[in-house]
């Protein structure tokens, strides 16, 4: 949303009254001076030029600053256009006070020297070192106060208007070391310079000035210097904590034009990976199961070759074609997520990994890559649920009843990323896979719903009660394998 004329002109006039604050500061420094050096009667002309440059004339000159800006709020110019202005705003602030104050300083120490009045001039040293310690102070308070201001406008933009600054041209370094040397060595500058220069009653006097000015000026400078270097921290902090939280759709304002600022805009670019790497794994786990997801992920996408004791289990539908061929596309489908949901279930509930969808059938493990101990039993049991949450009901509009069959093999099994350049799958690979697919289609010829390999049967144990079927070859294998099929309705007492 857009900003409205009044919040525009708002931002405008806070601009203009922090720009120039600093004829407040002026004001008062001069009370001050008149008052502690008796110089009442040239105070009307040390007041005045402050109205005329540091307020007037300043008032004029912060305008024209910010109409570059004021033009992109009312949707006039693009974001990019403003960028350096933005950036460069306390710079330029800054350097217009510091040639204003400058001349209005020179005026006033100087005015003994040219016009009769009361107030005694001062020495040479003492004129060029006030000279200068005002300037640098005036300088200096402007850029801090409106480095504040300039968190202000950008947090605005930035909720308003969805930009972030990406120009950066101050240095946390700099403006550090330039607090800390107005803060602390001007007023020491100005003292020795009255060391130096007077002595008796007008040295006292002058020190008082000194030390009132100083006073006041590192009080007020002191608490914009602390705010424009903290701001942007806190803003980054809160930020951070959010994410801690688990919030990745955080974003922060960059209100700073310096390092703190580029810090900002890394945290954000980090961030922005983070909820790109988690729409991935999301994503990825709508076609992938989310262990799969997680342990690709968590590999870096090397998920070379390994081996592990597991078991596999793959389901189909019998007589799915002749299902298929009496319900429309759309009706097929939603009867089929259906189905393959309640199939989900249970095996996610007793520890397995559904690795792969096969038509109107799944390929699942239990084990591998999701540690499974008991994965034998797990598997088992996952097949009874099955079939007992499959056979209680019907599935889609025209209720359509569905039959599971089920086929499942223990013992080592081989796991990792297959595929070419771009294209690559998690799978799982090796004996215990095919028979497991061989189980599943050969119930098909003994009527059962279940078939498991002697390798799972023996891994049970007494957990579950198994009726043998003898023994039988199967495609891939030279010898004849014994099979058995649990009994859902003794599985609870041998259990």
């Amino acid at each position: 949303m857009s900003a409205t004329a009044t919040e525009i002109a708002a931002l405008r006039r806070r601009y203009l009254l922090m720009a120039t604050s600093i004829f407040v500061l002026d004001l008062a420094i001069t009370l001050i001076f008149s008052a502690l050096s008796g110089a009442w009667a040239n105070s009307w002309r040390t007041i005045g030029a402050g109205v005329i440059l540091l307020l007037a004339f300043n008032w004029t000159i912060s305008s024209r600053l910010f109409a570059p800006i004021q033009d992109y709020l009312e949707g006039k110019t693009s974001f990019d256009s403003i960028q350096r202005r933005l950036t460069q705003l306390p710079i330029l602030s800054a350097a217009g006070v510091g040639i204003m104050a400058f001349i209005v300083w020179s005026f006033r120490l100087s005015t003994p020297w040219w016009i009769e009045t009361s107030q005694l001039p001062p020495t040479i040293a003492d004129f060029i070192v006030a000279d200068l310690v005002l300037t640098v102070f005036y300088f200096t308070f402007t850029y801090f106060v409106i480095s504040d201001y300039l968190a202000t406008l950008c947090g605005f933009i930035f909720d308003r208007y969805g930009e972030n600054l990406g120009l950066f041209f101050g240095s946390y370094r700099q403006k550090l070391m330039v607090a800390l040397l107005v803060i602390s060595i001007t007023p020491l500058a100005a003292i020795m310079a009255e060391l130096y220069s007077y002595e008796g009653e007008r040295l006292h006097s002058e020190i008082l000035v000194d030390v009132a000015t100083a006073a006041l000026g590192v009080a007020l400078s002191a608490y914009f210097i602390v705010r424009s270097f903290l701001r942007p921290l806190r803003i980054l902090s809160d930020g951070m904590e959010e994410v801690a939280s688990g919030n990745l759709e955080v974003r922060v304002a960059v209100t700073s034009n310096d390092e703190a600022g580029e810090v900002t805009t890394r945290f954000n670019a980090m961030v922005e990976g983070l909820r790109e790497r988690e729409r991935i794994r999301e994503t990825f786990g709508r076609y992938v199961d989310e262990s799969v997801a997680a342990t690709i992920l968590a590999r870096r996408g090397d998920a070379s070759g390994e081996v592990a004791e597991a078991t596999i289990l793959f389901t189909d539908i019998a007589g799915f074609t002749t299902i298929a061929e009496y319900l429309s596309p759309s009706e097929l489908v939603a009867v089929l997520n259906e189905y393959l949901g309640t199939v989900l279930e249970p095996i996610r509930r007793n520890g397995g990994v559904v690795n792969t969808f096969i038509g109107d059938g799944l390929f699942a493990s239990f084990n591998m890559p999701l540690a499974c101990p008991d994965h034998a039993c797990a598997a088992v049991q996952a097949a009874i649920d099955i079939q007992r949450a499959v056979g209680s009901r019907t599935f889609g509009d025209f209720g359509v009843a569905l039959a599971t069959r089920i086929g499942i093999s223990s013992g080592p099994v081989i796991g990792g990323s297959v595929g070419a350049g771009q294209r690559m799958s998690y799978t799982l690979l090796g004996d215990t896979v095919n028979l497991a697919a061989r189980l599943e289609v050969l119930n098909k010829e003994l009527g059962t719903r279940i078939l498991v390999s002697q390798s799972t049967r023996d891994a049970c144990g007494e957990r579950f009660a198994f009726t043998p079927l003898g023994t039988v070859g199967v495609r891939g294998r030279s010898e004849q394998i014994a099979i058995f099929t649990p009994d859902p309705n003794l599985q609870e007492t041998a259990s």
